[in-house]
């Protein structure tokens, strides 16, 4: 399925649609006057504990207080260096080289330098408790089937959506590049943030305050049944696919 495909959109607009307009009103009342800087670095603590991260927001904010005194420990150096990605991404135009260039900021505590900022060239699978739960695309498709979905986002990018269609199309870039599952870490962290960097091109900077993360962390074991339409790359039934393109909306209510 590709990322600029309205096969479901009707549906969408009946469930949620026709609420998003109002709920992006009051968003854009109660966000105008809060601080970027804070509201970035909670979406980067909040992306990093859907991951594992173990350092809450309360944490995260009361070392940075005591910046200085303290030599930052991995978890707190892989929240920085995803604050950074993301300010990277609120200064540079949505394109292939940028969004490459903020895997390359934010997953230095994730893989070794030779694998930071490129597509991965090994097989990789998502695993649970279980054992395999996915299996994404080989690793000879990736670069190709990446240059297909930035063409498709490209394209997005150009065409003027209302609200609604933007979120519609926002939560699908992330659905899709999760399940591309292009790097060989930083999936997860790659993907929200790339799908608040379409929201922001398409409707304004205020929606990098928006706390997706926040809610996708607070409803994470909705998050990742949403998510999973199959069992690998070439068994996903898109037709499951509305559950997951609701939550990103749902979190216009998610101060």
């Amino acid at each position: 399925m590709r990322i600029t495909n309205d096969k479901y959109l009707n549906q969408y607009q009946g469930l949620i649609g026709y609420q998003i307009d109002k709920l992006v009103e009051l968003f854009d009342f109660a966000e105008k006057s809060t601080d970027l800087g804070y509201k970035t670095q909670a979406s980067a603590v909040y992306s990093s504990n859907i991951e594992g991260n173990s350092i809450d927001l309360n944490s995260f904010m009361n070392f940075k207080f005591s910046h200085g005194k303290f030599k930052p420990q991995k978890e707190i150096q892989e929240i920085e260096n995803l604050i950074l990605a993301y300010e990277y991404a609120q200064s540079n135009p949505l394109t292939e080289k940028n969004f490459l260039q903020c895997h390359k900021i934010f997953a230095k505590t994730l893989v070794i330098k030779s694998k930071q900022g490129k597509y991965r060239d090994e097989k990789v699978g998502v695993f649970g408790q279980s054992g395999l739960v996915y299996l994404a695309i080989e690793p000879e498709l990736v670069k190709v089937t990446m240059g297909d979905f930035f063409v498709d986002l490209g394209a997005l990018l150009k065409m003027e959506l209302s609200k609604p269609e933007a979120f519609y199309f926002a939560s699908l870039i992330h659905l899709k590049f999760a399940h591309i599952h292009p790097f060989r870490d930083g999936n997860g962290r790659a993907a929200r943030l790339l799908e608040k960097w379409f929201l922001a091109e398409k409707l304004g900077k205020d929606f990098w305050k928006l706390s997706s993360e926040k809610y996708y962390k607070e409803h994470q074991t909705d998050y990742y049944d949403n998510i999973n339409l199959g069992v690998n790359y070439y068994e996903l039934n898109y037709d499951k696919c509305i559950p997951f393109l609701l939550m990103l909306p749902h979190s216009l209510e998610n101060k």
